[in-house]
């Protein structure tokens, strides 16, 4: 006996084969009940139809149908097995059942172990449901028994031949039909119990069983049988027929098999087979369409020949195949067309980023030059150097939107092998282009906009300089026809649009940063970002957390308190972070149904955020003798620096902690010699350096410091703790010193008086040869903020010291006074 075994773990798993005999004398008992409606106990099956006679066993796991199965055979009322429609419902009323199903006889109950129930029942006759009466605790309905009337006659016996014709034919060839079903089938002599034994064992839908089961007509249902054989009948012969041919085919390949290897073999010795030439007149036909160069063409069809004169097991072959596709799959003439509409562009790039004017004009000014003339102009080599967060990369983005090209990207950060730039010889085993190359690929077109990421964290090591590598990419005198060591032709990186990025440009070197258009990405001040935050990150949090349906806003007050307590920063990633917490917070409550917020303020802040983790305004709290606040930039954009100074019994020392570097220590002992040198005039003459001991320490150890910047800054601590007068805390200063006293100007200017503002300062002192950077400080910064200019440290201790008297106020310096001329020899000694 057989029995199919459909997995369904969720529900019933049901078992059928061919038939236990007929319960004659029990079908004769039931003629009374012809015309009468019963009740039955209903048990829906998923994926199975019992027919009626045939045996079936069914594990039934589902509770209700487990309490039909107890109250079946507890009460005696006839149990009904119904197919439920969708077999993934796991809960079916009424209206998941169909109208027809079968009344089967428990033959045997078994419990399982994991709270199910076997049953081996027989079915019995078919039912019609007439209405449900009940659902719980488990399905009852009344329905009306089915009584069949068996023909007779020639016609029914021809037909039931022909069924059995059909079924002997697809027992023939299908596998799976036991034997067994057939010799069953041929000692059955009523036509409806043939066509439901047959119907049992044939793999069919429910949907098709479910038809047969519905046919009451005994002459159709043998009628739709005979077609479902004729169908199955037709798949079985079909692939019959395929695995006889792919038998045929394979005792072919066994019979052909010494003939190919003698023919491979003079082949060989011919230098060519049937499979190569036709890869070769493949590749000949893609060279030629690929439109390469001349010189190109002729290194490919040399490598072509060479290919061709080759046997197939040749090491070589795939080599150069690999080769000849790489240069076929190069962009070589593909190129898009640039949208020379400024106006466009400008909206584009405005609608993307707020601020950044500079990158915004140099690009508008290219699509202008561009435009009027086309031919003559070369493509920019764009450097955008600003800390992380100020938007160098989305920017790259939006100019690739605004000019309609294609954007690719390579991220340098970390690469330390020449031939990740360059590529590997062919003689290397694994070899393969340079990434340029390999993005040049990926683009598609010989114009893309390429931006080459974090150029300031390329590595050196002994496998060769990648910075240097990149002195004729990013050079528009050689990059027309650069040569990357795989391809080993020239291949023109003119057309390309090249924009690098980093944070800072005191790594690159010089010739690399000489061959490139440096665009400063300056840090936001807090008005940028509140800018920024409303009409950017506030809106894409929003629709990215799924808030839009719930109108969530920001007040401008929550946003500021945000920037000042929440985030340090001189971009703005820090800021969307603390944004995208706050809005899913708010989808939480949302989604859990709770009451949630729609407007942000200030006072809500902790509630989400936490406790403030800056305090807004990091300058010194009180004024100090010994400790002076000093301006500083880091990659995170400008800083505050605070430099202590203390003194101590000892043998004349200087000790400097802090990590401070080499240029750093240097400027403290260029302060330490102008402080001793000008102690009498600063009022600490009688003060014997050789019994004490002065100790400089810059906080936050753990960073690395260095650089002249903090010369005054040191000098202005030395002198406050020699002195025994205070440093007025709500000054910050930057400038080089020398042992004169001179103040020499120094960079990052902007970046540090954006600290001094962003940390609550007053007053900055500043180089006055610096003058004239202060046209790119933003006119609000400049109004909150007293600047002054000096050009001596004298000028200095005058602002940062406090008089004996108590604070003296320093004279304020001009808006913007005449920067002195500066002669070429006095710029060179400067530095």
């Amino acid at each position: 006996m057989r029995f199919d075994m459909p997995l369904d773990f969720s529900g019933e798993i049901s078992f059928f084969g061919p038939l236990v005999g007929p319960l004659e004398e029990d079908f004769e008992e039931r003629e009374e009940e012809r015309e009468e409606q019963q009740e039955f106990i209903v048990v829906p099956l998923r994926n199975t139809v019992v027919f009626p006679r045939m045996m079936a066993p069914l594990l039934i796991g589902r509770n209700r149908s487990v309490r039909a199965v107890e109250a079946a055979t507890s009460s005696g009322l006839p149990l009904l097995v119904v197919a439920q429609r969708d077999a993934d419902q796991e809960d079916p009323g009424p209206e998941d059942l169909y109208t027809v199903g079968t009344e089967v006889l428990i033959v045997r109950t078994l419990r399982m172990p994991d709270g199910s129930t076997s049953i081996l029942c027989q079915g019995r006759q078919r039912v019609q449901i007439e209405e449900f009466t009940q659902e719980e605790p488990f399905l009852q309905a009344r329905g009306t028994l089915i009584w069949e009337e068996e023909p007779e006659g020639l016609p029914t016996e021809a037909l039931m031949r022909a069924v059995l014709a059909l079924f002997e034919k697809c027992v023939e060839l299908n596998p799976n039909l036991p034997e067994e079903a057939y010799i069953a089938a041929m000692n059955v002599d009523e036509p409806g119990w043939l066509a439901d034994l047959i119907a049992s064992v044939l793999d069919m839908d429910v949907e098709e069983k479910q038809e047969l089961l519905e046919t009451f007509d005994t002459m159709a249902r043998l009628q739709r049988l005979s077609i479902l054989l004729g169908r199955e009948l037709d798949v079985l012969e079909l692939e019959n027929r395929i695995h006889q041919q792919v038998q045929e085919e394979m005792d072919r390949s066994q019979r052909e098999y010494f003939l190919r290897e003698q023919m491979r073999v003079i082949q060989n010795e011919l230098g060519e087979t049937d499979e190569q030439t036709r890869e070769i007149n493949e590749l000949r036909e893609r060279l030629e369409a690929a439109g390469l160069p001349e010189e190109v063409f002729k290194k490919a069809e040399k490598e072509l020949d060479r290919l061709a004169a080759m046997p197939p097991i040749a090491p070589e072959v795939a080599i150069i195949r690999t080769y000849l596709d790489w240069l076929i799959e190069l962009p070589w003439k593909e190129a898009t067309e640039d949208n020379m509409d400024i106006a466009h562009a400008a909206k584009v790039l405005d609608a993307n980023h707020y601020g950044l004017p500079k990158a915004k004009e140099r690009i508008l000014e290219y699509i202008a030059v561009r435009k009027l003339a086309p031919d003559k102009m070369r493509q920019p080599i764009l450097c955008f150097v600003g800390p992380p967060g100020t938007g160098k990369t989305s920017m790259g983005r939006s100019i690739a939107e605004a000019l309609g090209r294609k954007f690719v990207r390579m991220s340098l950060g970390g690469i330390r092998d020449e031939a990740e730039i360059r590529g590997h010889r062919r003689t290397y085993i694994g070899a393969m282009p340079g990434r340029i190359i390999q993005t040049m690929r990926t683009a598609g077109t010989v114009n893309p906009l390429f931006m080459l990421d974090e150029i300031d964290k390329i590595g050196l090591d002994f496998r060769g300089d990648p910075a240097a590598a990149l002195l004729e990419v990013l050079d528009p005198e050689q990059n027309h026809a650069f040569v990357d060591h795989y391809l080993d032709v020239p291949y023109d990186l003119s057309k390309v649009m090249f924009i690098t990025t980093a944070n800072v440009l005191d790594t690159v070197p010089p010739a690399l940063r000489d061959r490139m258009e440096v665009i400063e990405f300056p840090g936001y001040i807090e008005e940028e970002k509140l800018a920024i935050a409303r009409q950017f990150l506030v809106p894409r949090q929003i629709k990215e957390n799924g808030l839009e349906d719930h109108k969530l806003s920001f007040s401008d007050q929550a946003i500021r308190l945000i920037i000042r307590e929440y985030t340090y920063e001189a971009g703005v990633r820090n800021l969307e972070r603390c944004i995208a917490r706050i809005c899913r917070k708010v989808a939480r409550q949302v989604a859990e149904g709770r009451q949630a917020p729609s407007h942000i303020t200030a006072a809500s802040l902790s509630k989400y955020l936490g406790p403030p983790e800056y305090t807004y305004g990091r300058a010194e709290e009180r004024d100090e003798v010994g400790v002076a606040t000093g301006l500083a930039v880091t990659e995170g954009g400008g800083d505050l620096l605070s430099v202590e100074v203390t003194l101590m019994e000892g043998k004349g020392g200087l000790l400097l902690t802090g990590q401070l570097g080499e240029i750093m220590q240097e400027s403290a002992q260029a302060a330490l010699s102008y402080a001793r040198s000008h102690a009498k005039k600063l009022g600490f003459g009688k003060i014997d350096f050789d019994k004490i001991d002065i100790h400089v320490h810059v906080p936050e150890g753990a960073i690395p410091k260095d650089g002249p910047s903090a010369g005054i800054t040191i000098a202005t601590a030395l002198i406050s703790a020699l002195s025994e007068r205070p440093v007025r805390h709500e000054v910050g200063m930057t400038g080089e010193i020398t042992l004169r006293g001179r103040v020499l100007p120094v960079g990052g200017l902007k970046e540090k008086i954006l600290a001094a503002h962003r940390a609550g300062l007053k007053t900055v002192v500043i180089p006055k040869r610096n003058d004239k950077d202060l046209i790119e400080i933003p006119k609000r910064v400049k109004r909150d903020l007293e600047i002054i200019l000096v050009d001596h440290m004298e000028e200095v201790l005058r602002v940062a010291l406090v008089n004996q008297k108590g604070k003296a106020k320093p004279k304020r310096a001009e808006r913007r006074p005449r920067a002195p001329a500066v002669t070429p020899a006095a710029a060179a000694s400067d530095g």
